[in-house]
């Protein structure tokens, strides 16, 4: 986020409940979390949402329909967002892949395709939830 980008206070609380959430959350778990706050309708955190998607500050996992905070949002540089989400745990991991995204790069160029975002979704058992 850039300096002169400054947030509302709606923005900066579902960012904070994101940033402080153990796992993703969908857009009704941030509203009953922030109702304390004054949030009494969706549609007040799905504006909030987008506004922090579109600055780069928060993801969308499709495969659960929720929402992370973004574990670099200084660092946009790769075109491919990488996320491996544990089914037992929830604990979502934020990565890219220079390889992967020079496959797709090259699949795009080669067929005329022209991406405009790269989203990949794993789910399966992380680390910690597959040694017990």
């Amino acid at each position: 986020m850039t300096a002169t980008r400054e947030l509302t206070k709606n923005q900066a609380l579902v960012l904070g409940a994101l940033s402080r959430a153990e796992a993703p959350l969908s857009a009704y778990g941030l509203l009953d979390q922030l109702r304390e706050h004054g949030f009494r309708a969706p549609l007040q955190i799905y504006r909030a949402l987008d506004k922090l998607m579109e600055f780069g500050l928060v993801h969308r996992l499709e495969s659960i329909n929720s929402f992370v905070a973004c574990a670099h949002p200084h660092d946009h540089a790769h075109g491919l967002i990488a996320f491996a989400i544990c089914d037992s745990c929830g604990a979502v991991d934020e990565f890219s892949d220079e390889v992967v995204e020079e496959r797709l790069t090259g699949w795009s160029r080669d067929h005329a395709f022209r991406r405009a975002k790269t989203t990949i979704e794993m789910r399966g058992t992380c680390a910690a939830c597959g040694a017990q």
